[in-house]
């Protein structure tokens, strides 16, 4: 195949900006002022039209390789994670980075360390010889984390996760606002006998919990100690707790609604209520939490739950990181809680009358 001077296949060379330049009629300096954000006092609107006009004619791209060397920035973030291939919520929170990065022209370079912690020093280090802009560095459960080698060299911020020493910005779920509202559904709706099920030694338990018990002290209800079954955070855990609860126990005795550690344990729960006999949510009021992908809306019956904002926790991350990058200042190593949102569907209605 023959090729022009440039080294491209003939006929398929990527045009320039000096060939925008000749088809608009104006000098490559304008084209240069357009496509490098300084047109505005420089050129009229008229001319700016006409040179992206001729730019989409010719399907002219800006060089980007070229502006980053100009503007020393290349335009690229930098994602490492721990755990993209088996996370349920992956996609939300790379979704919201991705997003927010485009909108903001930036691509985003995506590693999966696999929880190995060299992987993630050996990561970072790649990301910072690719002299990415900044990088962001998530976690799938939250969690505190050693900050990886080198994070601090560069803009950086931490999602879904918080740094062992505080050193870094982070933006996680406000749980303990979540585990509040998971109770308030049962409270609003008439429940006085509520209890809580799964859970681990993590912080999202702890905080969960916390909320969970605000609410009712709000509420006046006191939760007998033996009706807070921290079991685990699987579908076996759910099972087995709600049957330890609610298996011969009278009518008036046990419990007509119980907030869950998470979908699955909610799914346990579920199960056990069938096994007894249990109606939901004539009998018994279920809400979980994390509103699961291809899990939570498909319980019979569906199941209201209390989301995990991974999207948005995407979104904020890359906003702040940009910002610093933007602004030349790091961003301020606070934590920003972003808030779970309620996901009303069939398995929460009133307290029953006995």
């Amino acid at each position: 195949m023959s090729r022009d001077g440039n080294g491209d296949p003939a006929g398929l060379a990527r045009p320039t900006s000096r060939d925008v330049a000749r088809l608009a009629g104006v000098s490559h300096t304008a084209v240069s002022f357009v496509f490098n954000g300084r047109a505005e006092g420089n050129l009229s609107a008229e001319t700016q039209e006409r040179i992206r006009r001729a730019a989409e004619r010719l399907g002219y791209r800006p060089n980007a390789v070229a502006r980053g060397l100009r503007r020393r920035r290349t335009a690229v973030l930098g994602l490492v994670t721990d755990e993209i291939a088996s996370s349920p919520f992956a996609g939300r929170l790379l979704r919201g980075a991705m997003e927010a990065a485009w909108d903001s022209e930036h691509l985003v370079l995506t590693v999966d360390s696999g929880g190995d912690a060299a992987k993630e020093d050996a990561a970072v280090a790649e990301l910072l010889d690719r002299r990415v802009d900044g990088i962001i560095y998530a976690a799938m459960s939250l969690r505190r984390v050693r900050v990886p080698a080198g994070l601090h060299r560069t803009p950086a911020v931490l999602a879904n996760c918080l740094a062992e020493d505080d050193s870094l910005p982070a933006v996680v779920p406000a749980e303990r606002a979540g585990g509040r509202a998971a109770a308030r559904l049962l409270l609003d709706a008439g429940h006085r006998r509520i209890a809580m099920v799964g859970g681990l030694d993590d912080i999202a338990t702890a905080e969960r919990l916390r909320g969970f018990r605000d609410a009712l002290r709000g509420a006046g209800v006191t939760v007998p100690k033996e009706w807070v079954v921290r079991a685990g955070g699987e579908i076996t855990a759910g099972r087995t707790g709600a049957t330890r609860l609610l298996a011969g126990a009278a009518a008036d005795r046990r419990p007509t609604g119980i907030v869950c550690y998470n979908d699955r344990v909610a799914a346990g729960v579920l199960h056990a209520a069938a096994q007894l006999h249990l109606d939901v949510p004539g009998e018994l009021s279920v809400v979980g939490y994390d509103d699961q992908e291809h899990m939570a809306a498909y319980l019979d019956p569906p199941l209201t739950t209390v989301g995990l904002p991974h999207r948005e926790m995407g979104e904020e991350a890359a906003r702040l990181l940009l910002t610093a990058i933007d602004t030349g200042t790091a961003a301020p190593a606070g934590v920003r809680r972003l808030t779970c949102p309620v996901v009303s569907r069939s398995s929460v209605g009133p307290a029953p009358s006995r």
